[in-house]
């Protein structure tokens, strides 16, 4: 394959225990861009899993660090270096307890909101990445925040969780082009009059 020129970062948490939680949208998120780019079986390297395969017309690595979430930015940087990509080229996809279940935002650059894998990424790379933000909604109390996100996801999350990463892979060419609006809008269930 060729160099990539877009790295994908997906935020989670290894093992089994965790998969299905709320804080490992991430890597849900990458896996369904994996089968889509036709990309290559997972592989470990730079303390993450690693994949590659072609999204649109952009050669993609595919990233799942596998140091827990508040060491991310330990596996993503070494990528990054490896690949010699810069912030820019990288995008990654979180959870955000800050916005509402099934709302998505993406933007380039700004604060890590108290996510703590985006604080190791910053660390390690500084804040010039893309981040697509997938809302896990927020427990109402602060105090059950860490139970929220390391809490799986309900029957009714998969409502709306389903069908937006089945809608994924084909609004991923927006973000991969930097066009935050159709990339956003590309996800929006269509309307019922259509």
């Amino acid at each position: 394959m060729a160099q990539p020129t877009k790295m994908i970062v997906g935020l989670g948490n290894p093992g089994a225990d965790y998969c299905f939680n709320r804080h490992n949208i991430g890597f849900m998120a990458v896996d369904c861009l994996a089968e889509a780019a036709g990309a290559t079986p997972w592989q470990k390297k730079y303390k993450g899993l690693i994949a590659t395969g072609n999204l649109d017309a952009f050669a993609c690595l595919l990233l799942k660090p596998q140091t827990y979430m508040n060491l991310s930015g330990e596996s993503v940087g070494e990528a990054m270096r490896y690949y010699k990509l810069e912030a820019p080229d990288v995008i990654v996809i979180h959870d955000d307890i800050a916005l509402q279940s099934d709302q998505v935002k993406i933007k380039q650059g700004g604060g890590h909101g108290g996510h703590n894998g985006l604080k190791s990424i910053d660390a390690h790379i500084g804040k010039d990445y893309w981040r697509i933000r997938i809302g896990v909604g927020h427990p109402g109390d602060r105090e059950e925040v860490t139970g929220h996100v390391l809490g799986n996801f309900s029957k009714a999350d998969r409502l709306w969780l389903e069908p937006l990463l089945a809608a994924l892979p084909h609004a991923f060419s927006f973000a991969l082009k930097g066009d935050a609006g159709s990339f956003v809008q590309a996800l929006l269930p269509p309307s019922p009059s259509q």
